[in-house]
């Protein structure tokens, strides 16, 4: 990806748009968000990943069938129109060959027919090499691999079921774990114990990837040159593991396998899959298989539909969505249009507000294993997800249901939903004042040194963008101000994780960009003086990283190499993120605003909406990345009337007239 053009001296100045100009781009732009709504009231936009989703569920396919379909083949089609110039594949627009989801993918190339020799599997085979062959992958890579005979299951770690045995009052247990590796662990237990070879076609294998060819002495991860390491520890933990496994001494594996298979056949209750999410559903399907479950039991069947929803076929091909968005969608488009200037009372408006009041979570959770004393309450991210409410879709639920109004014993309903959710999201605050997305103080470190653990994505602790949003939430609710016990800590939080030169770093948005917007815009809602010092930095720092075109952009690269942040091409959604961090401290009117809003508002399409090239979403960083393909409309706008609001605080107040945008 190129590097910015940054912002240069002595450019000529720009005069500030019009309100009228404004006002039309926010028309515009709701105007298509009303069309897109759903008849029930919600928003969902497709959520993109990269094409691990498609080598998976291909992977799935000839686990179940032992045999290539016809659905392989539409999902080969699209591996091979999203393989890169270089032969391999990324996991976003722009980005490094990763060679994990480049191995899978050539497997899925081959399984399906494609000649090794042809000119775009030898450009692929050579990306592999270069990044390290088969060896280099990450552990659920090789774990999958196995399951075909393509990594040896002795080499793969170790994941015995009896993790599912110790209490949630241990020091390791699958609670001090995070949810989404928890929902992983799981069903990838039972599999490990069970340890599937489905036979390939000789013509199939890739030991071709094998740097130096495929030796067993190779593929066993090799210790540290530090003795005394956490890493080392582990290593030796993993040998015996399997030493007691080859040994047959297994006295709780039975019992083990039951709770295994029992949490995971409840959390598929009043929710679309385990987690909710991709890879434990199709983890799910493989359980059942395994364990007996015919294709036309009822268990199976539900499994396969819920994963069978995330399909997209278009032009001969066929795509996956790693799962479905529908609160975070409709709760942000209620935040960003009410914030645009759209009425509290707007039929659109109160349609999303019955649909997410709808929404909440009534039942236990996992975090209520752990935290039996917390509320019940609040919102998932996806359609449903009973055991999995998050603060970040919670928070902006909340926000979105605060200024909406609806008749008589409805809006009752609406407020008593907005005190359970604060309730709910106070109680999950972490001891250093900050909020997590999923869990409380699930941050144990040494977790992260587990030989599977190589996602990067073990552990959920408390991050500055989700501390930041929940102090705004509480600002715009009224329910707590600055001087309150809970902000103050929360606030202290928010200063210790501030970089040296000002920025923030962005765990669930692409990233510094991200994160510093938050920050900012939660101090400003919950009341904090943004006239300090290290308040201002922030400001400062999102000014210094414009580009030379007026917008704001910045790559998934600054994950894996922080000294790019804040750089990359102008995107629609990074853009509206610095102007309103940007304003939130005060500034509507420099240079740097207007100029931004400039950029917005020539990049508006006709129809109202924008179009980001790049992806903006963080899924786990250095892991998974996302494109929301609606951040590119409702960013934007609530940007565009966040800056349509700052006219009376400009120094010349244009007063054109407040639209009715009902």
């Amino acid at each position: 990806m190129q590097a910015r053009a940054p912002l240069a001296e002595g450019l000529p100045a720009v005069e500030a748009p019009s309100g009228a100009e404004t006002d039309r781009a926010i028309d515009r732009t709701w105007s298509w968000l009303q069309r897109a709504q759903n008849p029930d009231g919600h928003w969902c936009a497709e959520l993109e990943g990269d094409t691990i989703l498609e080598s998976e569920y291909a992977m799935l396919a000839y686990f179940l069938e032992h045999r290539v379909t016809d659905k392989m083949h539409l999902l080969a089609a699209y591996l091979r129109q999203k393989q890169e110039p270089s032969g391999g594949w990324t996991m976003y627009p722009g980005g490094p060959v990763e060679v994990s989801g480049s191995v899978k993918a050539y497997f899925i190339l081959k399984l399906v027919g494609d000649d090794p020799e042809a000119p775009h599997m030898q450009r692929a085979r050579e990306a592999i090499l270069e990044k390290g062959g088969v060896t280099a992958v990450n552990s659920f890579t090789k774990f999958g691999l196995a399951m075909f005979g393509q990594y040896d299951w002795d080499a793969v770690p170790a994941i015995p079921p009896e993790v599912i045995l110790f209490p949630s009052s241990a020091y390791f247990n699958i609670y001090a774990i995070s949810s989404w590796s928890r929902a992983m662990v799981i069903t990838m237990a039972i599999i490990w114990h069970h340890k599937p070879v489905v036979p390939v076609p000789p013509a199939a294998r890739i030991d071709e990837l094998f740097v130096g060819g495929r030796n067993p002495q190779r593929l066993h991860p090799r210790f540290g040159d530090r003795l005394l390491s956490w890493r080392n520890f582990f290593l030796t933990v993993d040998r015996a593991l399997k030493l007691v496994e080859a040994s047959g001494a297994r006295p709780f594996r039975q019992e083990a396998l039951r709770r295994c298979k029992a949490w995971m056949l409840e959390h598929t209750e009043n929710s679309d899959g385990v987690g909710a999410i991709f890879p434990p559903m199709v983890n799910t399907i493989m359980v059942l298989r395994l364990t007996g479950h015919a294709d036309d039991d009822p268990l199976m069947r539900k499994a396969m539909h819920e994963v069978e929803r995330f399909e997209i076929y278009e032009n001969n091909t066929l795509r996956l969505q790693p799962c479905f968005s529908p609160v975070w969608d409709t709760a942000l488009t209620t935040v960003c249009s009410q914030g645009a200037g759209v009425a509290g009372d707007n039929p659109a408006l109160q349609r999303a507000a019955r649909w997410l009041i709808g929404q909440e979570i009534k039942q236990a959770a996992d975090v209520h294993r752990y935290r039996r004393n917390m509320p019940i309450g609040g919102w998932c991210f996806e359609y449903a997800n009973a055991f999995y409410p998050d603060v970040d879709d919670t928070s902006m639920v909340l926000m979105g249901l605060d200024t909406i109004r609806l008749p008589g014993d409805e809006d009752v309903s609406r407020r008593a939903a907005i005190d359970r959710g604060v309730a709910w999201m106070m109680a999950m605050q972490c001891k250093n004042g900050g909020w997590a997305a999923f869990d409380v103080d699930n941050d144990k470190e040494i977790f992260t040194y587990v030989p599977f653990a190589d996602h990067n994505a073990m552990l959920d602790p408390p991050t500055a963008d989700i501390t930041a949003r929940v102090l705004e939430s509480l600002g715009r609710l009224g329910t707590h101000t600055v001087d309150d016990g809970p902000v103050r800590r929360a606030v202290a939080f928010l200063r210790k994780e501030q970089e040296q030169d000002g920025c923030w770093y962005g765990r669930w948005g692409s990233n510094y960009i991200y994160g510093t917007w938050q920050v900012l815009r939660g101090l400003e809602a919950i009341g904090h003086d943004m006239r300090e010092s290290w308040v201002q930095a922030g400001a400062t720092w999102l000014r210094d990283h414009q580009n030379g075109d007026g917008g704001w952009g910045e790559s998934c690269d600054s994950y894996e190499f922080p000294h790019l942040r804040g750089q990359g091409p102008s995107t629609a959604s990074q853009t509206a993120w610095a102007l309103m961090g940007i304003m939130s401290t005060g500034d509507y009117d420099s240079p740097s605003v207007r100029r931004g809003v400039r950029w917005l508002l020539e990049q508006q399409r006709a129809d109202g909406s924008f179009e980001d090239k790049w992806w903006t979403g963080t899924g786990f960083p250095r892991v998974f990345y996302l494109k929301y393909h609606y951040y590119q409309i409702y960013f934007p706008l609530y940007a565009l009337g966040m800056y349509r609001r700052g006219d009376n605080l400009r120094p010349h107040h244009r007063a054109e007239g407040e639209l009715a945008r009902q």
